[in-house]
């Protein structure tokens, strides 16, 4: 006789049991043992006369059966407040198996769902509300975060403290390798990059790989052209922000970096980086050909066309090549005429700020340059040079025509008219 208790319901739990000691755990999110308890009773009748049930208090986490023969089917109706599951429990022989194939998946990608928050004006999806709420500021303009010192708005609090670290000079996170310190973990992760040589950004354009993000974006523009950033001066347009805010100090006349030995200010600090070698003496770019240095890596690429002959910067009038871009510029004044730098003293005008400044120590009397050698002194850098070759007995100018060598350029142009007969100076008296 059936126990009143099995009463089917709906909902489904399917127990297999075969004539070996197994034990089936239950789980007590979904169902608990005392529920077992009361249904496993009722199947006393479809159970051989050994079959056993250890049922105990409802704390009971598992349920012994020994000896039974048969496949008994057990309707059990398990409802909480907010769901009901269907579960089907399988005891396998030998091997403890449990397996619970149930909708909760299901309703937790149903709770995902709830718990979203779309943007309404891009779409977007976000799992928690306060995102959403930060993430809306972007379309409202919203700045409610302002900074004491500076006045300066922001839209979250936490961008307000990384930028109040600008004004304190808190420096928290430190490199394990060199102990840089850094105002934010991303500069920090960036910088250690430098010690791994990991460049996880790649450019699908051309391959070269960076070390952020924001280079690769950045280098991308040079092969769609995008020039994002105006100048609201002039109009100017820049594919970096960093090169617009240099820009904008033509205009504002800024020069907010000062170098601590001297006082001389510049509006960008890669020229007083420049200029501090002036002091230190360093010259970290050296030649590969001769092994000569340089101060900047321009200087270095300057000077390395001396070896490879490299002239690529042509006159549009002449078709004159030079390897300098400020040569060119000083050469296309010879066919305009224009001498824009005049001496206060005399009046006489010059084509460079160079030139002028050469000259104008004819009045001053001042020869900055001496020789280490003898102590003679001279106007210009270049005349000590070509002086100095007098202690080295160096002529680095050499004839192609007849091998000979000679000290300076002018020397050599006035032996080569030797080989070509050319004769350029003609005297006005004589028909």
């Amino acid at each position: 006789m059936k126990s009143k208790h099995c009463v089917p319901r709906p909902g489904r739990l399917r127990l297999s049991l075969r004539p070996v000691t197994s034990t089936v755990k239950t789980n007590q999110s979904c169902h608990s043992p005392s529920t077992l308890s009361r249904n496993l009773q009722s199947l006393g009748p479809d159970c051989d006369s050994g079959a056993q049930f250890a049922l105990q208090d409802p704390e009971m986490e598992s349920v012994k059966l020994e000896d039974c023969s048969q496949t008994l089917e057990l309707n059990v109706n398990i409802k909480d407040e907010e769901e009901e599951e269907k579960i089907r429990t399988t005891v396998s022989h030998g091997d403890h198996v449990e397996t619970f194939s149930t909708s909760r998946e299901q309703q937790q990608e149903d709770q995902r769902a709830k718990r979203s928050h779309h943007c309404p004006h891009c779409e977007k999806i976000f799992p928690f509300l306060s995102k959403l709420k930060i993430h809306l500021k972007i379309h409202t303009g919203e700045k409610p975060y302002s900074c004491s010192d500076c006045g300066k708005c922001f839209k979250t609090s936490t961008v307000l403290k990384l930028h109040q670290r600008t004004h304190t000079g808190e420096k928290p996170f430190f490199c394990p390798d060199c102990g840089t310190s850094f105002s934010q973990i991303s500069h920090l992760k960036s910088h250690e990059r430098i010690h791994t040589g990991e460049k996880p950004y790649s450019c699908s354009d051309c391959g070269k790989c960076f070390k952020t993000s924001n280079d690769l974006k950045a280098h991308q523009r040079t092969h769609t052209g995008e020039k994002p950033f105006f100048c609201p001066d002039c109009g100017t347009s820049f594919s970096q922000i960093p090169h617009l805010k240099s820009h904008e100090r033509i205009h504002t006349g800024e020069k907010p970096y000062v170098c601590s030995d001297c006082g001389v200010s510049f509006s960008h600090l890669g020229t007083l980086k420049t200029h501090q070698r002036i002091h230190t003496g360093e010259k970290p770019y050296s030649c590969s050909d001769c092994g000569k240095c340089f101060t900047t890596s321009t200087d270095l690429k300057v000077h390395q066309r001396t070896h490879t002959g490299e002239k690529p910067y042509f006159c549009s009038d002449c078709g004159a090549s030079f390897s300098h871009l400020g040569t060119l510029k000083t050469h296309q004044l010879i066919h305009t005429g224009e001498k824009p730098y005049s001496c206060s003293d005399c009046g006489k005008c010059f084509t460079t700020s160079t030139d002028l400044k050469v000259h104008q120590r004819t009045h001053t009397g001042e020869k900055p340059y001496s020789c280490s050698d003898c102590g003679k002194c001279f106007k210009t850098s270049k005349e000590l040079k070509v002086h100095q070759r007098t202690h080295t007995g160096e002529k680095p100018f050499f004839c192609p025509d007849c091998a000979k060598c000679f000290k300076t350029s002018t020397q050599l142009k006035v032996h080569q008219r030797t080989h070509t007969g050319d004769k350029p100076y003609v005297c006005s008296d004589w028909n």
